[in-house]
């Protein structure tokens, strides 16, 4: 099996899972930010649910419209605030301690190798980067996730890119997936995992790691995914919050 469905299948709690298979499973970590998660909180209130899954592992991010420019952005901010203050929710991150989402939950330890993480927002997949399946979905499927801490995927295919060679100066990960995009083009990889691998990706840091895989999304993929190794170790060894796992894809995947 491929990293992306040992990842799948141990959230379904099955033993494989293969593409195109339809699983529900459980959540790691759920996020939401001051443009999505509005809508998704009309959406759990309607529904007059009384606790969230987990007050830990809902995390909500201003990050679009903070600082506010406006009343309107301001009330954007402010649906998420009640709601964290309502709710009790651990991982809300005020205007002063917020940042970028998809850098920050990293850097907090929040997102973890093995990990399962949904987010109302498309370059979620960054997280991939820690050897996470990672994806977006839309408002009202976080809104599930909110009051049931479980979703619904269908197993993607996975596409396998190898990067061989060292890098030439001023060559950084956004070069790679920009030229792997351009290869493939905006919608090469719809639905699928993108798994990158080989020398090339094993010489880079973190930061440029994360950018590879918050780009998955522009060529259509569903996730992206590095294997976790001795960087990605020293990476979230002191950040970590919880534990985690790391997975591989096997040899014959």
């Amino acid at each position: 099996m491929t990293i992306t469905e040992k990842i799948l299948a141990a959230h379904a709690g099955k033993q494989s899972v293969s593409p195109g298979e339809f699983i529900e499973a459980s959540i790691d970590l759920a996020l939401g930010n001051d443009i999505t998660a509005p809508l998704a909180i009309d959406a759990f209130e309607k529904l007059g649910i009384a606790e969230v899954f987990d007050r830990k592992r809902l995390v909500l991010v201003p990050d679009h419209y903070a600082p506010n420019k406006d009343i309107l952005s301001a009330g954007q901010c402010k649906v998420l605030r009640d709601f964290a203050r309502k709710y009790n929710i651990e991982n809300y991150f005020e205007v002063g301690r917020m940042g970028v989402e998809h850098a920050l939950l990293p850097e907090q330890g929040l997102a973890l190798p093995g990990d399962l993480i949904i987010g109302a927002d498309s370059h979620t997949c960054t997280y991939g980067a820690l050897g996470a399946f990672s994806t977006g979905v839309g408002s009202t499927d976080l809104a599930c996730v909110m009051i049931s801490g479980k979703l619904w995927f269908k197993v993607p295919e996975s596409l396998k890119f190898i990067c061989n060679g060292k890098l030439s100066k001023w060559v950084t990960g956004k070069d790679i997936i920009l030229y792997i995009i351009g290869q493939i083009g905006v919608d090469g990889a719809r639905y699928q995992a993108m798994e990158f691998t080989g020398e090339a990706i094993a010489s880079l840091s973190m930061q440029e790691r994360l950018t590879i895989c918050n780009m998955a999304i522009e060529a259509g993929g569903k996730n992206g995914i590095i294997a976790p190794d001795d960087i990605t170790e020293q990476y979230v060894l002191s950040r970590a919050k919880r534990p985690y796992k790391f997975y591989e894809s096997d040899p014959d995947a």
